[in-house]
């Protein structure tokens, strides 16, 4: 085998990493609307985040306790501090707020602003670039988020509950460049674990009355949280983390912008939610933004 051909097959091989930790965290993360509106409806909002983070944090811990990584440096303890703190505790308990009064249309147009918050700071803060290209894809992505949530049928109204939604997308654009130079030194796995454990401890102090909560939930309530637990938080965050490491900070973000349609889908087929010719055109433009993003890729 010639220098040239492995170098292909390790590229394609990281290619294809970054493409499975892609569809796992939107798919993950996707899923976590319906499962938060089925949640909210037996917990409130911060019992739920704790007992949500509590379930994932045990496995997560687990595995940090038989790899036992590397000792994060003193330099890098903020950044594993900001994780846990912005990035699990205050934006789930903003997004869990948000909600309750926020529309699912709504919500997923306000969090998509999310990757613009991320392309910009990445440009600021990380010496990346973005082309006039992929601005191009990302406008026309956000242009489709857009149409779903006036599809939606409930209309954008900025209040308290959106503003607490904007918020959340903050914190997650934050800390994708907080975290980002962790991925030169540490494991994904290893940050996004050290998330999961840090995130539940801040949110511990809610975990009593979460349990008392579980205990007079009907089923429905109990399996969406458990849901939450497993697959948009334990799963998910440690995907995002792979297609982090994998990915400059900016363009693995514009990848988000599926979340909302894909949310879309979900809800149809578990909710039984149809969406309107109007939702499917918006989720048509929010794919067709990303494949512009990636089109020189």
């Amino acid at each position: 085998m010639s220098a040239y051909t492995g170098a292909l097959n390790e590229t394609q091989r990281i290619d294809s990493a970054a493409a499975v930790a892609v569809a796992l965290t939107v798919l993950g993360w996707a899923s976590a609307f319906p499962a938060i509106r089925a949640s909210l409806a037996a917990f409130q909002p911060l019992e739920l985040g704790a007992l949500r983070f509590a379930i994932a944090a045990v496995p997560a811990a687990i595995f940090l306790a038989v790899k036992r990584p590397a000792l994060p440096r003193v330099d890098e303890l903020w950044r594993f501090g900001f994780g846990g703190a912005i990035f699990v505790a205050l934006y789930t308990a903003m997004l869990n707020f948000g909600e309750l009064t926020v529309s699912a249309g709504a919500a997923g147009f306000i969090i998509n602003v999310s990757p613009i918050f991320t392309a910009i700071m990445a440009m600021a803060l990380l010496g990346e670039r973005f082309s006039g290209m992929a601005w191009l894809g990302t406008v026309i992505s956000f242009a489709g988020i857009g149409i779903i949530a006036v599809a939606d049928g409930h209309g954008l109204h900025f209040n308290a509950g959106a503003m607490l939604v904007l918020g959340s997308a903050l914190c997650s654009a934050v800390n994708t460049i907080v975290q980002k130079p962790l991925f030169a030194r540490h494991h994904p796995l290893t940050i996004s674990a050290s998330n999961m454990v840090l995130g539940a401890l801040c949110l511990s102090p809610f975990l009593p009355e979460a349990f008392a909560q579980a205990a007079v939930a009907d089923t429905a309530g109990l399996g969406a949280v458990i849901y939450l637990g497993i697959v948009p938080s334990l799963i998910a965050y440690a995907a995002w983390a792979t297609a982090l490491s994998r990915l400059p900070a900016a363009r693995a973000s514009n990848f988000l912008y599926l979340v909302s349609p894909t949310s879309a889908l979900i809800g149809f087929f578990w909710l039984g939610e149809v969406p309107t010719l109007l939702g499917i055109l918006g989720g048509a433009l929010a794919l067709g933004g990303v494949i512009v993003v990636n089109l020189k890729r």
